[in-house]
């Protein structure tokens, strides 16, 4: 027996990391919000998620990702932005 994968979309620098999609497709609500933000908006969630040093960290920024999300906060805040679209990353 195998398991479907739902398939998601990514940013436009970053792939969407497993872990980062599984909690997403958790709440109906996030992934709602998931799907309607921009590529720019996504990309800047996975890279604030990923720019995490330690595991605790990373845990942390997915559980309050999907707590903004599904208030319907649509970037993350409080947060530089993605370095990796600018010419000074």
């Amino acid at each position: 027996m195998t398991t479907k994968v739902k398939k998601i979309v990514g940013g436009v620098v970053h792939e969407l990391p497993n872990d980062f999609r599984d909690a997403i497709i958790s709440d109906a609500k996030v992934l709602a919000l998931w799907e309607d933000i921009t590529p720019l908006a996504r990309n800047e969630w996975i890279c604030w998620v990923d720019s995490a040093k330690k595991s605790e960290t990373r845990d942390r920024r997915i559980k309050v990702g999907l707590s903004k999300m599904h208030s319907g906060m649509r970037r993350p805040c409080c947060w530089v932005g993605c370095i990796h679209r600018t010419k000074q990353a």
